[in-house]
């Protein structure tokens, strides 16, 4: 049976109060994790990670609400798990919708979110807005999910050559959203199309867009030097290297680090393959 190390960190960076939030569960968890780092077995295993926003009470309640309204409709559901991905999305954001008709004053709260479920199959994974997932194999970082921010249009634009790299990187809507779960409809949602194998010594990790502080070479340098250590280290790296630049506009950073833990080998499987070894001489 699969078993999944996660651990998950989080600092507010400048900003005096948390509009992230970060939850993990398994089937056989009666509730959903926190921030503490466990060991999971099974092959139903979910990470949630949302960004909030729309100010200090909006964004917080925006992003718990939406992790534990996507958890709780996941495990309900039934049918692939591409639909029950579908349906928990749908659920966290008719939650928000609920949440901010009985109350107008929250108008205007919403949160990005980036779901995974990790399986005997690989991982899939569902996000709308800019937390960023990513995938750590053999060395080297790569983004597995869409950027819903202006950063890819600015990019574009620079690499057409109709404004500069500076000008795209120093834009001031840079960080604005096309899309997040508000209540309203989704303009842009991100869904695995088939299952992604996780290989041994694989960190898939979701974060809230603080983590970019880092250039994706350093979060690469920093996953690579403590990959060996386990889950909780690498995310206490992370999110140590983030705190250290002292960037006087952190926002907040979050992050949840899984690997799939090594499979013991088995007395009679060794035997097998000693025997299989031997009949091929």
């Amino acid at each position: 049976m699969l078993a999944f190390e996660h651990a998950s960190r989080a600092t507010k960076g400048a900003r005096s109060y948390q509009e992230d939030t970060a939850l993990f569960w398994s089937v056989r968890d009666a509730t959903p994790s926190g921030p503490e780092a466990s060991v999971a077995n099974g092959t139903a295993v979910v990470a949630v990670l949302a960004d909030g926003m729309g100010g200090h009470a909006g964004g917080a309640l925006a992003s718990r609400m939406a992790c534990e309204s996507f958890l709780k409709a996941y495990a309900k559901q039934e049918g692939s798990n591409r639909e029950r991905l579908v349906e928990a999305l749908t659920a966290a954001n008719q939650a928000i919708a609920e949440t901010v008709d009985a109350n107008p004053l929250l108008a205007g709260m919403g949160s990005t979110l980036v779901g995974v479920t990790f399986g005997a199959d690989g991982i899939e994974w569902v996000s709308v807005g800019d937390s960023p997932l990513l995938l750590y194999r053999r060395g080297e970082i790569a983004l597995l999910n869409e950027d819903h921010s202006l950063a890819p249009e600015l990019d574009r634009l620079a690499a057409s050559g109709a404004i500069s790299e500076d000008e795209a990187k120093r834009d001031p809507r840079r960080h604005m959203l096309r899309s997040a779960v508000t209540g309203d409809d989704i303009d842009l949602v991100d869904l695995s199309r088939r299952p992604l194998k996780v290989e041994p010594g694989d960190y898939i990790i979701l974060a809230s867009d603080g983590l970019q502080t880092l250039e994706s070479a350093e979060i690469e340098r920093i996953v690579a030097a403590y990959a060996e250590d386990g889950a909780v280290a690498v995310a206490n790296a992370l999110i140590r290297a983030v705190e250290a630049l002292k960037d006087p506009h952190q926002d907040n950073a979050t992050v949840i680090a899984v690997r799939l833990l090594p499979q013991p080998v088995h007395a009679d499987a060794s035997i097998a393959s000693t025997e299989g070894g031997d009949s091929g001489r």
